[in-house]
């Protein structure tokens, strides 16, 4: 009787060699046959799951998404049972800052697809450069919820917070990528802005005599 085939498993598989392949030699230069060889499967297999190298983008892009929630949710659970609103966006911010191989990975691979989106219609078409941004909205909502219960300062825009916070996280991220920053000092950077916008941070201390 033929092995029964786990159609999930073989696109995941998949997908994790175009991530380890566009980790070591960039996405612009990934092709379908590459990602066959590191796969160790047919190119002809590839194209029957993906038909096309944008589908496998995206697929792949969606795939270390779903990695970087997992890892974001690690370092929720990590902070306590009951974590507030700041400490749920220090692990959004910090798990996307590239400290280590996976996180590297993420951000230059998350990077690179958004370059090369600008000059190549097919990818620009893919839902995930025309779908809002997932990260923001959740930024937002958390800021929402911080507000509400008088956990950041008066008159502070939570969606202009959200936005500046994500752009941050993103030049830094990229900083600590081409050696300009350490991730230390990308994080300390990052908390000293939380600190601006959550009540209780050193810039409520005052001037120091």
């Amino acid at each position: 009787m033929p092995k029964r085939v786990d159609h999930t498993e073989r696109r995941t598989e998949i997908a994790e060699a175009l991530l380890r392949v566009a980790a070591r030699r960039g996405l612009h230069a990934v092709g379908m046959r590459d990602v066959a060889a590191e796969a160790g499967v047919s190119l002809r297999l590839v194209q029957y799951y993906f038909e096309t190298k944008e589908k496998l983008l995206l697929y792949g892009l969606q795939h270390l998404a779903g990695r970087f929630g997992e890892r974001v949710t690690a370092r929720i659970r990590a902070t306590g049972d009951d974590p507030g609103p700041r400490a749920m966006i220090e692990a959004m911010l910090r798990a996307a800052l590239p400290a280590d191989e996976e996180s590297r990975t993420f951000h230059l691979v998350y990077t690179s697809y958004a370059v090369l989106s600008v000059t190549d219609q097919a990818l620009a078409a893919q839902p995930f450069i025309k779908n809002p941004d997932a990260a923001e909205s959740a930024l937002t909502e958390l800021l929402r919820q911080a507000k509400e219960t008088g956990l950041i300062r008066p008159g502070v825009d939570v969606q202009v917070e959200a936005a500046g916070l994500l752009a941050m996280s993103a030049g830094l991220g990229t900083g600590i990528l081409v050696g300009q920053r350490s991730a230390e000092s990308a994080t300390a950077v990052l908390d000293h802005h939380l600190d601006r916008i959550f009540q209780g941070g050193p810039a409520d201390a005052g001037p120091r005599e």
